[in-house]
């Protein structure tokens, strides 16, 4: 059995793949053979691909612990932000080259590794592997925001965690102080335990891809990335959402203009209700979906907004800002916008920590009332029961202009 670790960059294959580059790979249903947990001992044959340079490195069979990391040191690089995934294509030649027709398998990132050039790399090395080739084990890695259910779990004993960090202390000392999100070395990115699970269906893989993407174009590779449509959490977000707009701007009130639609989860049900919405969505992936699910019920629009404030001719009975004002958005912003009404969805901590302290000193704006709790926080699957988080709540806030 050859084992191939595809990564990105040549320290990942130390920090997340250690217990492959210095054990005999076990069974998924077996725990790590005694002895062979990363301690010094010597491996087999692990073929070592790195995407940023397209380069091979080769540790034969018998090579010592300390051969191996020296090995792999050598291409140890300076921070370089431009450095991504050679595609699946390159990754199929690199892959196919290091088998050689022998029986293998695949280690790579996961595709919701929050480092996005490794998920980036996870996704494409799985989708290289044809129908039928070598299994492929994604390491959880770096994964603050998901509990993963994973398939294998390798303990470093003490040897292989001093080994571990002996490398990252020699070798990666620039990683250790660079200010880079994608590079910089911390202890939890550090792993006394690698964990893996076996790659799914091409729909988990790009779906776990998906969900890590927040405003990247990358949400949108998949329909409902989010699992609006089957998420018990989210159904209740968004009923409690229309009941508590119509308790305040009846349908019949006017046209409500609802920014950052997706696609159309919240339209549908506004609709389905009697309102006359106008619904915003930027995505040209998401707004082709959400012209799809709500047709001729809602009018849809292309516009962000910082474009409906740029150009304010959209009017409406009221806003609706639900759950998208989490990515630095100017909220002076709402002061261009044409209406009297805002609504404002969010979990309680940015309203206390971002729209509360700008109310406070915002000029054209009060609260209309209390804040009304939408949903309470909950822990719920995603991706078929692969992984599991915390969703924080949602809390509404309507804000009324002042007129000041």
């Amino acid at each position: 059995m050859i084992d191939i670790v595809a990564v990105l960059r040549a320290e990942d294959a130390v920090l997340d793949f250690l217990s492959v580059l210095t054990a005999p790979g076990p069974a998924l249903t077996a725990p790590a053979p005694t002895g062979h947990r990363g301690g010094a001992h010597e491996g087999h044959e692990v073929h070592v691909l790195l995407g940023d340079t397209a380069e091979h490195l080769v540790l034969p069979a018998g090579l010592p612990l300390a051969e191996r990391l020296a090995s792999v040191a050598r291409h140890i690089r300076p921070v370089d932000e431009g450095a991504v995934s050679p595609g699946p294509p390159a990754l199929a030649t690199l892959i196919e080259a290091a088998a050689k027709g022998a029986q293998a398998r695949l280690w790579t990132h996961s595709p919701a590794d929050t480092r996005r050039s490794r998920g980036r790399l996870g996704r494409d090395a799985a989708a290289a592997v044809p129908s039928g080739g070598p299994p492929v084990l994604h390491a959880v890695g770096h994964s603050p925001y998901l509990q993963f259910i994973s398939d294998l779990d390798r303990p470093m004993d003490r040897a292989g965690v001093e080994a571990k960090l002996a490398f990252v202390n020699r070798h990666c000392g620039h990683l250790l102080r660079t200010d880079s999100a994608e590079y910089v070395i911390r202890t939890g990115r550090v792993h006394a335990t690698e964990r893996f699970f076996a790659a799914g269906p091409a729909e988990e893989r790009e779906r776990l891809f998906a969900l890590l993407a927040s405003l990247d174009e990358d949400a949108a590779s998949v329909p409902d990335p989010w699992e609006f449509a089957t998420s018990a959490y989210e159904a209740e977000r968004l009923d409690s959402t229309v009941a508590w707009i119509a308790g305040h701007c009846p349908p019949g009130s006017g046209p409500l203009i609802e920014v950052g639609a997706c696609e159309g989860a919240l339209t549908a049900r506004l609709t389905e209700k009697g309102f006359t919405v106008h619904a915003t969505e930027p995505n040209p992936a998401f707004r082709r979906r959400l012209a799809e699910h709500v047709g001729d019920a809602a009018r849809v629009h292309p516009a962000s907004l910082e474009e409906l404030a740029a150009r304010p001719e959209l009017p409406g009975a009221a806003y609706l800002l639900i759950e998208m004002l989490y990515y630095g958005q100017d909220l002076a912003l709402l002061d261009r916008l044409p209406a009297d009404l805002v609504f404002v969805a969010l979990e309680p901590e940015t309203i206390a920590t971002r729209l509360t302290p700008w109310l406070e000193s915002a000029p054209h704006w009060e609260k209309a009332g209390d804040d009304t709790p939408l949903v309470a926080p909950a822990l719920e699957t995603v991706c078929g029961g692969r992984a599991y988080l915390g969703k924080r709540g949602s809390v509404g806030v309507l804000l009324r202009r002042t007129g000041a």
